[in-house]
C-alpha cells in the first residue's frame, strides 16, 4: 500500500492517473454521443431516449458519482502537474520550435482542458439541472439552440474538445506504455480521427437543432 501511495503521489503516478481517466472520458464521449445521435430521429426519439436513461435510476446515479470522481482526477493531477512543470522551467523558451514533435494540442493542453471544464459545468446547468416537470429535454435542448450565439460557442468549444483529445488520446496511450515504433503511428491516426469524431459529431449537433427549432 504504502508504494501505491508514493506511486500515485509521483510525477508517473499523475500522469497515469491522467491517463486512465483520460481514456475513460474517451469511452464517455462515444457512449454520449451515440446518445444524442437519436436527437436525428426527431423529438419522440430524442425525448424517448432520455426517458430510457433516466428509467436507470441508482445505476445512472453512480454512472453519474463516477465521472465526477474521474474529472476530480484528471483535473487535479492536470492542474498539479502544470504547476510542477512551471515551477521547473519559470523562464518561457526564447525559441518555440516545433522539431520535438510539438502540435497545438500538446502545446495548449491545460488551457483546453480548462475551458472543456468550465464548459461541461455550464452544460450540466444548462442541460441536466434544469426544470423537466414542465418541459421535455427536446423543448430544452431546442429553446438553447434557437440562440445563434449559444450555437456558435458550442461550435468553438466543439473544435477547443477536438484539440484537447487530439493530443491526449495517444498521449495517454504513450503513458500506459504504447510507445512502440509498431504501434504509434496507428495510435495516432486513431486520435486524429477519433478527435474529428468529437469535434464533428458533437459540433454539428447545435447547427442541425437551430435548423430546425
Amino acid at each position: 500500500m504504502n508504494w501505491m501511495m508514493q506511486t500515485l503521489g509521483s510525477s508517473i503516478g499523475k500522469k497515469l492517473m491522467m491517463a486512465l481517466s483520460g481514456l475513460c472520458f474517451c469511452a464517455f464521449l462515444c457512449a454520449h454521443l451515440a446518445g444524442n445521435l437519436f436527437i436525428y430521429g426527431g423529438k419522440d426519439s430524442f425525448n424517448a431516449y432520455a426517458t430510457h436513461l433516466h428509467s436507470l435510476g441508482p445505476l445512472l446515479t453512480v454512472a453519474e458519482f463516477g465521472l465526477l470522481f474521474l474529472a476530480l482526477v484528471h483535473v487535479i493531477s492536470g492542474l498539479v502537474l502544470f504547476y510542477q512543470n512551471f515551477s521547473a522551467r519559470p523562464q518561457r523558451y526564447q525559441v518555440n520550435a516545433s522539431a520535438g514533435g510539438r502540435t497545438i494540442g500538446s502545446a495548449t493542453m491545460p488551457y483546453t482542458g480548462l475551458v472543456l471544464l468550465a464548459f461541461v459545468l455550464f452544460h450540466l446547468f444548462q442541460f441536466h439541472f434544469v426544470d423537466k416537470t414542465t418541459r421535455t429535454i427536446f423543448e430544452i435542448v431546442s429553446t438553447s439552440f434557437r440562440n445563434p450565439v449559444t450555437v456558435g460557442c458550442y461550435v468553438l468549444v466543439m473544435i477547443v474538445a477536438a484539440i484537447h483529445v487530439s493530443h491526449g488520446f495517444w498521449s495517454a496511450f504513450q503513458t500506459l506504455g504504447a510507445n512502440h515504433p509498431k504501434y504509434m503511428p496507428a495510435i495516432r491516426l486513431l486520435s486524429i480521427l477519433f478527435s474529428l469524431i468529437v469535434g464533428v459529431g458533437f459540433g454539428f449537433i447545435p447547427v442541425y437543432v437551430s435548423l430546425i427549432a
